[in-house]
């Protein structure tokens, strides 16, 4: 009976990890994981245009003429509907 126990535990601690070995695999996962997050940072840290790309008079004047990009509505002044409205109700005479 004894040489069954024996087998047992031998056979349990063999198939059972090393903690050690966890450990270190873990901790290389991590560093691997801490570098690539740092990387990313720092790419995403650098400008994708050149300082006051958006202010170029070319880039401001195609908002004012292109009908596309001037009337989305996320760019559509709300208030410019209901001044369109109140200066043709004011100018039909009744």
């Amino acid at each position: 009976m004894g040489f069954i126990m024996e087998f047992a535990e031998n056979l349990v601690l063999r198939l059972m990890e090393d903690p050690q070995e966890r450990d270190r695999k873990f901790r290389e996962h991590v560093y691997a994981v801490k570098d690539q997050c740092k990387k990313t940072k720092e790419m995403w840290s650098l400008p994708i245009r050149p300082y006051g790309f958006w202010t170029f008079e070319r880039h401001n004047s195609q908002m004012a003429w292109d009908a596309q990009i001037s009337q989305v509505p996320g760019r559509r002044d709300p208030y410019d509907d209901l001044l369109e409205d109140k200066t043709t109700k004011l100018g039909k005479s009744p």
